[in-house]
């Protein structure tokens, strides 16, 4: 059985089958999205089990990537992938500058500019509008006027936060 590693992140997660030959829905993380392509090889975490999967074919559709896995061959075996996350190790994933994986985000010290040490980022939530850091039970917007460093090296998030943001 082949095990996920300190150094993959999830690049997608199986919403279900589509069709019935076979092919599964895949919501791509916004990193992931370029990882998907035939031939390669990903970690798949299923109800606790973890193994290797081949991709024999990807397409768009409506927002998703529609994947066939080697072996998946009619809706049934499609179906028994939904709400299976998948993972690559980091090095294959390409980040534009100003992104950041959030499993470096998480554990960063948010500090303010006046010093003010607000707690640690707990999570990252995902939003249309923006990206949302949580520190203890607050959100911070990851938006310019409020973050204005990360030094993912240092564990550090610089903030200047509108007034009661983090109060």
């Amino acid at each position: 059985m082949a095990k996920t590693t300190p150094d993959e992140l999830p690049v997608g997660r199986i919403a279900g089958a589509f069709g019935v030959r076979g092919e599964c829905k895949c919501d791509p993380t916004s990193a992931g999205r370029t990882v998907f392509s035939a031939g390669v090889e990903l970690h798949c975490l299923l109800d606790g089990e973890s193994s290797l999967v081949r991709i024999t074919s990807v397409r768009p559709h409506k927002g998703r990537l529609l994947v066939r896995i080697d072996g998946v061959d009619d809706a049934e075996r499609a179906q028994r992938y939904a709400g299976a996350m998948l993972f690559a190790p980091r090095e294959r994933l390409a980040l534009e500058r100003g992104e950041y994986f959030d499993a470096d985000l998480i554990g960063c010290i948010v500090t303010g500019v006046d010093g003010t040490q607000y707690g640690t980022v707990d999570g990252v939530e995902h939003y249309p509008s923006s990206d949302m850091l949580v520190v203890g039970d607050r959100m911070v917007p990851m938006v310019r006027s409020i973050v204005l460093g990360v030094d993912v090296e240092n564990r550090r998030i610089s903030v200047d936060p509108p007034a009661e943001l983090l109060d």
